[in-house]
């Protein structure tokens, strides 16, 4: 079998000249309504200070660690049918967590300023501060991980321990993140002890979307152009392993909207039920964005095809896209302080300048991965499971 990488070509250039455009054409105007008006450029205010940037961040930045997390699968647990995938993964939660961190950047406003307030403030008992620290141990570990695998170095000793450091990062950045919003007991959507475990679930099926989307695209959506490993692992444990945290992602969101809507804390109750439920746009990212591609995938005939795969990666990226926003939004619209006594939620819709900064991380995204795929080698895998020996220890029968 083939594996033919048509973002080398012809296609990839147009690709890369159009993504290359959007994002200096959605940079200036982003930048241009900073310098010239700035944090007034956005709608997000004191009473709502965090909106859609912030929520735009952590969803790349999730959809990093998710990919983290996919590539331990051969790196750290010995999943060795993953390897086909490992080395796009770290590429691509590289490249997403840069995209996130410059949409982050430009939110804060003084753009450069974080480059050495950040890491010289030395505020230890904040958790915002070790998300930086985690995070870019994270990249630092994702580079060296890289790095390895392109000098063909991928079961040796030192990239096994590389491996774990890496999964180690993950966990604790992904879930340092989590913790900022999960001990903010002023704000009680937020505040919940499990928030972790929400977050790893949610951002490996953010991960697993992203990975299979940018796996097909490289392919012209095709598995005709792929190596025979990496249809297999398309048409067998990838698929089965994208249903399963998809139903653990649905599974998550309706005990935490059934928690909300029965619990005696008011702040809780009306988020759900005046906020949440009372949004078209919110049922329609549930019902379309998780629902549907969760019994889809659920589905044997319909899971292993080409086309099912890239459509549900696609319903997802908006449906847990719109999950971030109202997650981050849904969070600070009773009025901090004043409680659910006060007349109306906090109304906030997304500036032009606010949109800007989502399309700049998206055509980073994608100008950064057309790259990479054209001067890397992004399907490298192990000789030996390019050759179709997995080298799967058998498991002994009585």
């Amino acid at each position: 079998m083939s594996n033919e990488n048509i973002l080398k070509g012809s296609a990839g250039t147009g690709l890369l000249i159009a993504s290359a455009v959007v994002l200096l054409a959605s940079f200036g105007y982003a930048m241009s309504n900073i310098m010239s008006q700035g944090h007034a450029a956005f709608n997000a205010t004191s009473t709502i200070p965090w909106g859609q940037p912030i929520a735009t961040y952590l969803y790349f930045a999730l959809a990093s660690s998710g990919l983290g997390m996919i590539a331990a699968l051969p790196l750290v647990f010995g999943f060795r049918q993953f390897y086909p995938i490992v080395k796009r993964a770290i590429f691509l939660a590289f490249i997403i967590l840069i995209s996130g961190m410059a949409v982050l950047a430009m939110e804060l406003g003084h753009v450069f300023r974080m480059l050495w307030v950040i890491p010289f403030n030395m505020q230890i008992q904040s958790a915002m501060f070790w998300m930086g620290v985690f995070y870019v141990a994270d990249l630092i570990f994702l580079l060296w991980k890289f790095q390895k695998m392109e000098g063909g170095e991928w079961d040796s000793k030192t990239s096994k321990q590389v491996g774990i450091g890496s999964f180690l990062a993950v966990l604790l950045a992904s879930g340092n993140l989590a913790l900022i919003f999960g001990m903010m007991s002023m704000r009680p959507f937020w505040f919940d002890g499990l928030l972790p475990i929400y977050f790893y679930l949610t951002a490996v099926t953010s991960g697993l979307a992203a990975l299979v989307f940018f796996t097909y695209l490289a392919h012209g959506f095709s598995r005709d152009k792929m190596s025979a490993a990496l249809r297999s692992l398309l048409e067998g444990s990838l698929p089965r392993l994208f249903a399963a945290v998809l139903g653990g992602t649905l599974l998550f969101i309706a005990v935490r909207a059934i928690t909300g809507l029965y619990t005696n804390n008011p702040e809780i109750y009306v988020v759900w039920r005046d906020y949440l439920f009372a949004s078209p746009t919110y049922q329609l990212s549930l019902w379309v964005g998780i629902v549907l591609p969760f019994v889809v995938m659920l589905m044997p005939s319909m899971r292993g095809q080409a086309g099912t795969q890239i459509v549900v990666s696609i319903l997802v990226f908006g449906g847990l896209f719109a999950e971030r926003f109202f997650f981050v939004v849904g969070g600070q619209v009773v009025p901090l302080f004043k409680g659910t006594w006060y007349q109306d939620l906090v109304h906030y819709v997304p500036s032009p300048t606010e949109w800007s900064l989502t399309i700049m991380g998206c055509a980073m995204l994608f100008t950064l991965y057309v790259l990479g795929e054209r001067l890397l080698n992004l399907s490298a895998m192990p000789p030996a499971i390019e050759s179709g020996a997995t080298a799967t220890p058998a498991v002994a029968t009585p």
